[in-house]
């Protein structure tokens, strides 16, 4: 089962990457006040998503990986969301994810509504370091979107939680935020990592 191929997730699909490439004209928008304001930039009406290419290739780790339970730190308005959430069907699993901000979260439970994935995945919202607190075992899959600096902070919460074997996704890994997070996955004996793009793409090992 290739979900990607269903037509309402292929109609959802098109029409949020529509959107997010709207960005470079939203952000144009912006003064230069805002610009520099990094919590209204992430909270206002800014996609900030992952490329295409990038979404299938979370779609393919997700899917080749066998993870039944999944994790998004960051869903803002539902692109990524939707790619993981129809790996997690196709790995008849689940989907957590998080988003902090009412509008985008408003926007992502619509679309995989009309996706016909709201059956697997669930959207919590708020802070995700208190959503996520009571995260069940069994984590196989991780994608990190959300605040950067956050990342290893959210590794830390998450680690007790992740499966032998568990495949890690950063996005935005260039970012300065990022650094703490992209050196401990780069050094710690229970990751192996390796960069693409500005994905790191780490597997934990419980036994180190």
């Amino acid at each position: 089962m290739n979900s990607l191929n269903d037509p309402a997730v292929a109609a959802c699909i098109a029409r949020l990457h529509d959107g997010a490439r709207g960005d470079r004209a939203r952000r144009a928008e912006l003064s230069a006040r805002d610009r520099a304001d990094e919590s209204l930039t992430r909270l206002g009406s800014l996609y900030m998503a992952v490329s295409r290419e990038e979404a299938r290739l979370l779609y393919l780790l997700a899917r080749g990986s066998g993870a039944k339970y999944l994790i998004e730190f960051g869903a803002s308005f539902g692109v990524s969301t939707t790619y993981l959430a129809a790996a997690a069907r196709d790995n008849g699993g689940r989907l957590v994810t998080t988003e902090a901000h009412p509008d985008k979260c408003a926007a992502t439970r619509a679309v995989l509504a009309e996706a016909g994935l709201d059956g697997v995945a669930t959207l919590l919202e708020g802070d995700a370091f208190e959503t996520l607190a009571d995260a069940g075992p069994g984590i196989g899959f991780v994608f990190l979107d959300g605040w950067k600096s956050m990342y290893l902070p959210m590794l830390e919460l998450l680690r007790p939680k992740l499966t032998d074997g568990a495949l890690l996704v950063a996005d935005n890994i260039d970012h300065p935020g990022a650094r703490p997070y992209a050196d401990h996955v780069r050094t710690a004996d229970e990751f192996v990592s390796h960069s693409l793009g500005k994905i790191e793409i780490s597997c934990y090992s419980a036994s180190g």
